[in-house]
């Protein structure tokens, strides 16, 4: 190849990448205003509750989320007159706040012990108005400037919890990767010692991962994907710690060949050629599992998939163009303290010469004399070396104890409670909405401001309260009455009942379509259990007024969302596994050694979701955790734990088809034994840079994924797949046999 081509790729990747990296970077800005944190938008657009929220918009005029403003006496007596004057007073001031319906507002409502007081404030959702969470922000300042006197106050509801969410995620884009790029940053020092090369590859992965933003942040804009808090944390893991990841087999590869090669464009083009197939069928996996995500009915899930996926391809490519563009540029400074020196000239890598594992005469006349071949040409000292003579020397018991050893943290998982929690333990720490609901669900019924809604046939009117009222867990129903001065009216069994005087007309029920819709308000509080519970009762027991009554609301949400979550599960969890077995028989050219190595990330799983179990409950005391968690843990552990057996098998194969089955199982294992665990140890301290969100789904996935990628880069990589490959011997690469005839 020329020499002015040898400078002119290099340097147009790099001033590409360039180009990436400030579009990118200017693109952070715009993550939020893409961004939503609504779960009933992730729901699938069958679910009943969907249906409900679709068909209640024709029974109002506008978009709007309750804040529920609740007032409560320290000293558990009745409000006194002066604190219920303070109460009018602070309701005029809040319905002043830009943002919040006034005109909708309910009146300040005393509880029937007299001891609370509550108002309901619908607040603006529609498009092109101010955010629910700044308008709840602004509310909950009024509230500290008109504080009364002997009393506490809190804001709550849905838009309450809102804006308590996204106070938590308000660190996302800068404490999340500042803590992330530290993290990584100390790793390649203590790993590299050197001061260019860390600043090399954390360049790598912030260009992939502002490449990626830039990608996701338009296509939102154009609403082709669905954006939220959450996989936008793990979008910034997933792609700085993949990118690294990949980086480090590179940089690994680099190191050998600038050994063997004098010039740097040889060096590079040989590490390429040995370091694009394990780089690039790792890369492959994760994003086979993410795009699975695309067949679950959350839209949660299937956005997951997308987004993640476009994260991995820009880390794929930044690791073999970026990375090796700039490491051509430094050469053998790169690892400066560190001396890289040319140790004799290898056969040209353009014409097909193996990247690593080149046999030399001093090596051919070692073996000719009977010298162990995993021996002739590696230290026979330091860590991987001693590593290499247990497995070789006692395989069976290595493995068998190891899979003892993983079956014993797998019993946590009867510890595991992942059927969905509570909205209101969504955030970690302080909550107001968390307060405030506690404190609403103390003198009102609980699910006051958050009814479950019911939509059915203008003539089922009063049969559909009738059951509704016959329902353990429902408090009261009214109807949506645009006559009424509330806006609703009561249901009794007596029928539709009028607010004033006896005698007072009862208001005419809001007919849409021949339908009207009920409020049923729960007694327990809408995102508890015990409120799901009741609305999945409610369902049942309406099915047999009829099939076309349909029930709604929050907490419809919350159950829909969870039993989606469960049927995702059930169903992507299989589709990885066999999508994954199918890439690694095409990698490795055999059956046996990708069973061995799916069965020991599933076994891997299972251990660090046991543990993980027994942690969240004895340790945390979690409430719980959600469906999507073990689900979530899985793809990134099965998909990302594949990656380092990849990164050992690959090599494995290669040292096989040269040295035998067993020589090559240990050559690989103490070739990759170094980079494969500085992956590793990078991927975990990423992945746990999530727990410094107060997020309760990010912080399981955190421990979950950081402490299953240690597992599988400390025991399942270093010694159970090794020792178990090593006591099959060729068997591992049946039908192939090609290692067969090596051995």
């Amino acid at each position: 190849m020329p020499t002015w081509l040898r400078v002119l790729i290099p340097a147009v990747l790099i001033l590409i990448w360039f180009g990436a990296f400030g579009a990118g970077g200017a693109a952070f800005g715009s993550l939020s205003d893409v961004s939503t944190n609504d779960q009933a938008q992730f729901l699938p657009a069958t679910a009943e509750a969907t249906e409900v929220a679709a068909l209640a918009e024709g029974f109002r005029d506008d978009e709007a989320v309750p804040a529920i403003v609740v007032i409560a006496g320290d000293d558990g007596g009745d409000l006194d007159p002066a604190q219920l004057e303070a109460a009018d007073e602070l309701r005029a001031a809040l319905t002043a706040v830009d943002g919040v319906q006034a005109d909708e507002a309910s009146p300040v409502i005393v509880s029937d012990d007299g001891e609370a007081a509550e108002m309901i404030l619908p607040i603006d959702a529609s498009e092109g108005a101010e955010r629910p969470a700044d308008v709840v922000s602004e509310m909950r300042t009024v509230l500290d400037e008109h504080a009364i006197d002997g009393t506490t106050s809190a804001v709550t509801g849905p838009a309450g919890f809102t804006a308590d969410l996204s106070a938590a995620f308000a660190g996302i884009d800068g404490l999340l990767l500042a803590v992330a790029l530290a993290a990584v940053f100390l790793i390649l020092i203590v790993v590299y010692r050197s001061p260019l090369l860390p600043f090399i590859v954390l360049f790598t992965s912030m260009s992939a991962l502002c490449a990626s933003v830039f990608t996701v942040v338009a296509l939102a804009r154009a609403e082709v994907l669905l954006l939220s808090g959450q996989t936008q944390g793990i979008l910034f893991i997933l792609v700085i710690g993949a990118a690294t990841d990949y980086a480090l087999l590179y940089i690994s590869r680099y190191r050998e060949t600038l050994e063997r090669f004098e010039r740097r464009w040889d060096a590079t083009w040989a590490a390429l050629r040995g370091s694009w197939e394990p780089i690039v069928a790792s890369g492959g996996t994760v994003i086979v599992a993410l795009l699975i995500l695309l067949a679950s009915e959350l839209t949660s899930n299937k956005t997951l998939g997308p987004v993640a996926a476009i994260g991995i391809v820009f880390a794929l490519l930044s690791a073999l163009t970026l990375l090796p563009a700039l490491l051509l540029w430094a050469g053998r400074a790169a690892f400066w303290p560190r001396r890289i020196a040319h140790r004799g000239e290898a056969a040209d890598p353009e014409h097909g010469a193996h990247s690593a594992g080149v046999l030399h005469e001093a090596s051919l006349r070692q073996a000719q004399d009977g010298a162990a071949p995993d021996e002739r040409d590696l230290p026979d000292r330091g860590l991987w070396a001693g590593v290499g003579r247990l497995v070789s020397r006692r395989p069976r018991t290595v493995w068998i104890v190891s899979v003892l050893a993983l079956a014993v943290m797998s019993l946590g998982l009867v510890q595991l409670d992942a059927d969905g929690v509570p909205s209101s333990e969504f955030v970690l720490g302080e909550s107001q909405a968390r307060d405030g609901q506690a404190l609403l669900g103390e003198h009102f019924p609980a699910g006051s401001g958050t009814p479950a809604l019911i939509v059915g046939p203008e003539d089922e009117l009063q049969q559909m309260a009738d059951t509704a009222l016959a329902v353990d867990g429902v408090d009261s129903v009214a109807v949506v009455a645009a006559d009424s001065p509330a806006g609703t009216a009561p249901v009794t069994a007596d029928g539709v009942q009028a607010f004033g005087p006896p005698g007072t007309p009862a208001p005419e029920p809001t007919v849409v379509d021949g339908e009207v819709l009920l409020q049923a308000t729960l007694a327990d509080p809408s995102d508890s259990m015990q409120a799901e519970a009741t609305v999945a009762e409610l369902r049942t027991a309406l099915d047999e007024v009829g099939t076309e009554v349909l029930v709604g609301g929050q907490t419809a949400v919350a159950l829909d969302t969870n039993e989606a979550a469960i049927a995702d599960r059930n169903l992507v969890i299989p589709l990885v596994l066999l999508a994954i077995l199918a890439i690694l028989m095409l990698l490795l050219r055999s059956i046996v050694a990708p069973l061995i190595l799916i069965g020991s990330v599933v076994v891997s799983f299972a251990a660090a979701l046991g543990v993980s179990a027994l942690v969240f409950e004895y340790v945390f005391g979690f409430p719980g955790a959600d469906p999507s968690v073990p689900l979530f843990g899985f793809v990134f552990l099965v998909a990302l734990g594949v990656d380092y057996n990849i990164f050992l098998m690959t090599r494995v194969r290669e040292e096989s088809l040269q040295f035998g089955t067993r020589p090559g199982i240990i050559r690989g294992l103490r070739l990759t034994g170094g980079v494969i665990t500085s992956a590793g140890l990078v991927l975990a301290a990423t992945f746990a840079a999530l727990g410094v969100l107060p997020i309760l789904f990010l912080v399981q996935i955190s421990f979950i994924v950081a402490f299953g990628v240690l597992l599988d880069t400390f025991l399942v990589r270093t010694l159970l797949v090794p020792a178990l490959a090593y006591d099959l011997g060729w068997v591992i690469w049946w039908p192939s046999r090609a290692a067969r005839r090596a051995d």
